[in-house]
């Protein structure tokens, strides 16, 4: 184990801090930003909100976890979903009204954290072993890899060359930064493919900077607020869409406190204890809905700075969520943020989802599930074909169960029905 160059609780100095926190919020900048992009919501509402939620994260566990939580891709096609569903008097639903199911996500954890609190955690663990989790993670994947494509090649609905060139350029920067760098650009492959991207699309001239040019210094995110911006309508619809895709977050947030835990020496399972950062993950996701953001998740990209730079210190972190606060007010640099091309976010996306799925098939590999058990071949292939072929229970034209989330919630009955399961605690590191 190296030594820390900052432990968890050791002040920097006022370079150290300003120096170190920018590189944290560039870390987690590409991905937290490109999550609304897709989904139809305000990349500076997103950074307002991942800032605000890493603060409460780390209020709520005592300042001893060095997290920082960034907006969750588990929740792109359930936004998608949601907001563009119909009400039962068949009104469409707008994009706000898809934080009413964030709200009930935050609320869910909630739920959780306080049952790990009275009964420990490993019945959550038994609850959601690999063999469940792991296939939806490739869902979820592997479902939006049609629209990372389109977004790639397609304007308007028809093939565009140069647009698709954007594309591949922005793809395989992104493959470059990940395989070929070993330093702190390695940790934020995301950020400089749309870096490189954005600067190929400028010399073919498919950006148009006007939107810059119109936008003020100084601006507002744009909030969404309930009962203010949009009726406070909740559905069935909403709620079936959205809620069952705790079942993947809460098993990616334990396998990120694991593995959080080996690069800081600390067990962060037992101390400040599961329940404590699923309560914090849990009412950042609800402040953030509330106000238009996101649902938010616990990055990787930021373990990775961890471990690259050895700084652990959660003054780092908590600076990092200030300046993404305040970066949200500049407008025009939000608006510079909009004027990335469609083209550059399905490159990037084409990277991004793949990995998505492959870390499912990571996540069997090393919790060694055994395909050779027509138990576990059953269970995997019903999660994938539900999931990625998007069936639908439907009981009325507001009333489903669809997709991904169809899928969790078969795949945890079947791994609760069917004989022959495994006893041992799940193992998501």
């Amino acid at each position: 184990m190296s030594k820390a160059v900052l432990d968890i609780n050791d002040k920097p100095t006022p370079i150290q801090l300003v120096t170190l926190s920018f590189q944290h919020m560039f870390a987690m900048f590409g991905s937290t930003i490109l999550v609304p992009q897709l989904v139809g919501l305000s990349p500076a509402i997103a950074l307002l909100t991942s800032g605000i939620a890493t603060l409460i994260f780390l209020l709520v566990t005592q300042f001893k976890v060095p997290a920082y939580l960034g907006s969750s891709f588990a929740f792109i096609s359930p936004i998608l979903i949601a907001a563009n569903g119909l009400t039962e008097d068949g009104a469409s639903v707008s994009p706000g009204n898809a934080m009413i199911g964030a709200m009930a996500v935050g609320l869910v954890y909630g739920i959780v954290s306080l049952l790990i609190w009275r009964t420990g955690y490993k019945w959550l663990m038994r609850l959601l072993p690999p063999i469940v989790v792991a296939p939806v993670i490739i869902v979820i994947g592997l479902g939006l890899s049609g629209t990372a494509v389109n977004m790639a090649m397609n304007v308007d609905g028809e093939y565009n060359f140069l647009h698709f060139t954007a594309a591949l350029v922005t793809l395989f920067a992104a493959i470059i930064f990940t395989v070929y760098f070993k330093n702190i650009l390695s940790a934020m492959p995301i950020l400089m493919g749309l870096i490189v991207g954005y600067i190929y699309s400028v010399i073919i001239g498919i950006i148009d900077f006007t939107p810059v040019k119109e936008a003020t210094f100084f601006a507002l995110p744009d909030f969404l607020i309930p009962g203010v911006d949009y009726e406070f309508n909740i559905t069935a619809k909403i709620l079936l869409a959205m809620v069952p895709i705790v079942i993947v977050t809460i098993s990616e947030h334990i396998g990120h406190q694991l593995v959080l835990g080996k690069v800081v020496n600390r067990n962060y399972i037992k101390d400040p204890g599961l329940h404590r950062s699923i309560l914090g993950d849990g009412l950042g996701t609800l402040v953030s809905s509330f106000i238009g953001g996101p649902p938010k998740t616990t990055y990787g990209e930021n373990i990775g700075v961890l471990a690259i730079t050895r700084v652990y210190s959660v003054y780092v972190i908590m600076g990092a969520a200030v300046i993404a606060i305040v970066v949200s007010f500049f407008g025009k640099a939000m608006a510079l943020i909009s004027t990335i091309p469609t083209a550059v976010l399905g490159g990037i996306s084409i990277l991004l989802f793949g990995i998505i799925a492959s870390s499912g098939l990571r996540m069997l590999v090393e919790n060694n599930v055994d395909f050779g058990n027509n138990r576990n071949m059953v269970i995997a292939s019903v999660i994938l074909v539900v999931g990625i072929g998007g069936a639908a229970l439907k009981f009325t034209d507001s009333f489903a169960i669809e997709g991904m989330a169809l899928a969790a919630i078969i795949g945890v009955i079947l791994n609760l029905a069917l004989p022959g399961r495994d006893k041992e605690v799940a193992n998501y590191d």
